[in-house]
C-alpha cells in the first residue's frame, strides 16, 4: 500500500495536497482529520452544510424527532405510577426551532476540528477534472489522492405527482404538524417516521410493497414491529404501492391512490423509498472511475476505486448506508494511506437499530439468513411484557431472540424489539463480534431486574 513517506516525496513535486476530500458529511470529515493527524496536506469541499447527511438531514435530527413524539406515551403510563398530568399539548415550531439551533451547533463543530486539525476547508461542490484534479468554486487542486464520501440522496417516488411528495430531507423542515400524513416505505425511514409523526399527533397511514415491514431484518423482530406500529394506532397497508398523487383542492390536502384502487385523503406524503448514491456530476468518468447500475461508485475492501489512489467511502459506495459505518471506512482510508496502517474494513457483524416505538435492535444473522446459508441453528427467544407496563397497562411485548449454530454454538445473532434495545443490542455486539458461545451467555451473571438480563437466562 502506499505510505505516508511515499506520498510525501511525491507531493513535494507535484501535488498541492495529499489527499483532496469530496464530501464534509462523516467519513469524509473523520478521513480529513485522521489524515491530517497523520501528517498529510488535506483539503475538504461541502457543497451544502457541514455535517452531511446524519448530522444535517438524518439520524441526529430524526432521534431528538424521536424523543419528542415519545413523550405522549411516557405522560400516559406516568398514570400508572400516579401521576396526575394534564393532556400534553406539543408545539411544533418549538421543537424545530430548539433542533435546528442543535444541528446548527453541530455543525460548526466539524468545522472547527477540521480548521483545528489544520485541514484547508473549501465551500462548494467540487467535481473532479482527471485523475488528480478537483476544482471547487473556480479554484483547480493538484490531490496525490482523492477520497470521495459525498453520500446519498433520497430516491423519488415514480408516479403521477410524485412531486407533491416530500422525502425524508424536507420533512425536517415543515411549517406545521401534518394532521394526515401517509408513508411510503416500510424501511427504516418510513417505520421510524411514521412513529414520529403519530406520537407528535398525527393520523399516520404507512403504505409499503412488501409483505412485511422492515426487509432485511429477522422474521421474529419484524412482526414484533409491526405490533408497535398497530399499538401505536398506524394503519399499516401492506403489499401495496402508490399508483398516483392528486390535489383534493386548494387547501384542502392530498388524494393518494394505491394500485389497488383504494384512496386516502392526507394532507402530507413522505416517500421514504430508499437513497440513492450521491455520484452524478463529480465528474468521476473524467477521472476514470467505475459506478455501478445503481450509481454506486466500485470500491474493494480497501475502499480503492479501479483507480488506485481514488477511494470512496460511505453511502456513495453503495455497500452499508450506515453513518458508523462511513466513518470506520474514512478512517480506515487514512491509516492505510498515511498512518502506516493498512485496514481493509470487513462489512460483518454490523449492529443497527430501528428507532420505532418500542425500538428494535439487531446484529449478526436473522435466523432465515442463517439458515439459507447452510447453518444449523437453535433459537432461543423470550416474549414477555417489561416490567415498567405492569403498572401503566400498556399492552407491549418485548422479544428478545438468540440464533446460535448448533455445531459451535457460536452466537450468530441477537435480535431484540423493546425499550433499550439499542442500547442493550450495542453492548451484545461486543460478545458477538468476539464470537461468543451460547455457553458464554448462560455463565455471565444477571443484572436483575432489568429487561437486558434475558440475555443471559434464555435456556
Amino acid at each position: 500500500m502506499t505510505t505516508a513517506t511515499a506520498s510525501a516525496t511525491a507531493t513535494a513535486t507535484d501535488f498541492d495536497v495529499d489527499l483532496f476530500v469530496l464530501g464534509g458529511g462523516s467519513g469524509g470529515v473523520r478521513a480529513a482529520r485522521v489524515a491530517a493527524s497523520h501528517g498529510a496536506r488535506v483539503a475538504i469541499a461541502e457543497q451544502s452544510r457541514w455535517g452531511g447527511t446524519c448530522v444535517i438531514r438524518g439520524c441526529v435530527p430524526k432521534k431528538l424527532m424521536v424523543y419528542a413524539a415519545e413523550v405522549a406515551a411516557m405522560v400516559e403510563d406516568a398514570r400508572g405510577f400516579g401521576w396526575d398530568i394534564a393532556a400534553p399539548r406539543h408545539d411544533w415550531a418549538t421543537l424545530i426551532a430548539a433542533k435546528d439551533r442543535e444541528i446548527a451547533r453541530l455543525s460548526e463543530l466539524y468545522v472547527a476540528n477540521l480548521r483545528r486539525h489544520g485541514v484547508a476547508i473549501h465551500d462548494g461542490r467540487a467535481t473532479l477534472i482527471d485523475p488528480h484534479t478537483v476544482e471547487v468554486a473556480g479554484q483547480r487542486v493538484r490531490a496525490a489522492h482523492v477520497l470521495v464520501a459525498t453520500g446519498g440522496t433520497p430516491r423519488k417516488l415514480a408516479v403521477p405527482g410524485a412531486e407533491l411528495a416530500v422525502s425524508s430531507d424536507e420533512v425536517f423542515h415543515l411549517p406545521a404538524l401534518p394532521p394526515r400524513v401517509l408513508v411510503a416505505g416500510g424501511g427504516y425511514i418510513g417505520v421510524e417516521f411514521a412513529h414520529i409523526f403519530a406520537g407528535l399527533g398525527a393520523a399516520v397511514t404507512l403504505v409499503h410493497r412488501g409483505e412485511r415491514v422492515l426487509p432485511g431484518f429477522d422474521p421474529d423482530l419484524r412482526a414484533g414491529v409491526e405490533a408497535g406500529l398497530a399499538g401505536h394506532g398506524i394503519a399499516v397497508a401492506a403489499s401495496a404501492e402508490i399508483a398516483r398523487i392528486d390535489r383534493a383542492g386548494p387547501e384542502q390536502g392530498l388524494i393518494v391512490t394505491l394500485t389497488s384502487g383504494a384512496t386516502h385523503s392526507v394532507d402530507l406524503v413522505m416517500a421514504a423509498v430508499g437513497r440513492a448514491p450521491n455520484s452524478a456530476g463529480l465528474g468521476l468518468e473524467a477521472a476514470g472511475v467505475v459506478v455501478d447500475g445503481r450509481g454506486a461508485i466500485v470500491v474493494d475492501e480497501w475502499s480503492r476505486t479501479r483507480v488506485p489512489h481514488i477511494h470512496a467511502v460511505g453511502d456513495v459506495t453503495g455497500r452499508v448506508a450506515l453513518t458508523p459505518i462511513a466513518i470506520r471506512e474514512g478512517h480506515a482510508v487514512a491509516d492505510t494511506l498515511f498512518g502506516g496502517r493498512p485496514t481493509p474494513v470487513r462489512h460483518d457483524h454490523i449492529p443497527t437499530a430501528v428507532f420505532s416505538q418500542p425500538p428494535a435492535a439487531s446484529v449478526g444473522l436473522a435466523e432465515d439468513i442463517a439458515r439459507a446459508r447452510g447453518h444449523q441453528v437453535q433459537i432461543y427467544a423470550a416474549r414477555f411484557k417489561p416490567m415498567r407496563h405492569t403498572l401503566t397497562g400498556r399492552n407491549q411485548q418485548v422479544l428478545i431472540k438468540l440464533v446460535v449454530d448448533t455445531a459451535d454454538r457460536k452466537v450468530l445473532g441477537v435480535h431484540m424489539v423493546g425499550p433499550d434495545a439499542p442500547e442493550i443490542v450495542q453492548a451484545a455486539a461486543i460478545a458477538v463480534t468476539m464470537g461468543a458461545t451460547k455457553e458464554d451467555f448462560d455463565r455471565t451473571f444477571a443484572i436483575h431486574p432489568t429487561t437486558a438480563e434475558e440475555l443471559v437466562l434464555l435456556r
